[in-house]
């Protein structure tokens, strides 16, 4: 596995998202966002997380330009945490692991949270790989092409 200096140099896409977004805070920090949180006492309450580790996410997020501070929007002295358009590509991800959690770690029935389409109030359609053309492609069906 690769250190996080390592990944930094990597040449894999894969290694180098995961060395920003695969520590779990960083994940739900994100996830929350999507879900209008923003000062840091609302990640706090929702994560449980502790202070220092959610600060340390927090900063990350930040100077990785996916989260940026602004002033709070009721003219307090807080700060609120945003996604930046960077962070709102992210949204992709997000859903792609809730539903494959959705289908692999819930028991038939077991209640779990549910991302709706608030013009239609139903789920959002499973999320598929497409290639060019729009067709579904299946991990068979492609490559990757190193670098040299």
């Amino acid at each position: 596995m690769a250190r996080r200096s390592d990944a930094a140099a990597s040449t894999c896409p894969v290694a180098r998202s995961a060395d920003l977004l695969g520590d779990r805070w960083a994940l739900l920090i994100v996830r929350d966002a999507f879900d209008g949180m923003r000062r840091f006492s609302d990640f706090q309450r929702s994560l449980g997380a502790a202070r220092n580790i959610l600060a340390d996410r927090l900063k990350r997020l930040v100077e990785a330009d996916i989260l940026a501070l602004q002033p709070a929007s009721d003219g307090s002295a807080y700060q609120e945490y945003v996604l930046t358009p960077r962070g709102e590509q992210l949204f992709p991800l997000v859903v792609a692991l809730r539903q494959w959690g959705e289908r692999h770690l819930f028991a038939r029935g077991e209640p779990h949270s549910v991302l709706l389409d608030v013009r239609s109030g139903r789920a959002l359609a499973p999320m598929v790989p497409r290639d060019a053309q729009g067709e579904v492609i299946a991990p068979a069906d492609t490559r990757v092409r190193k670098p040299r």
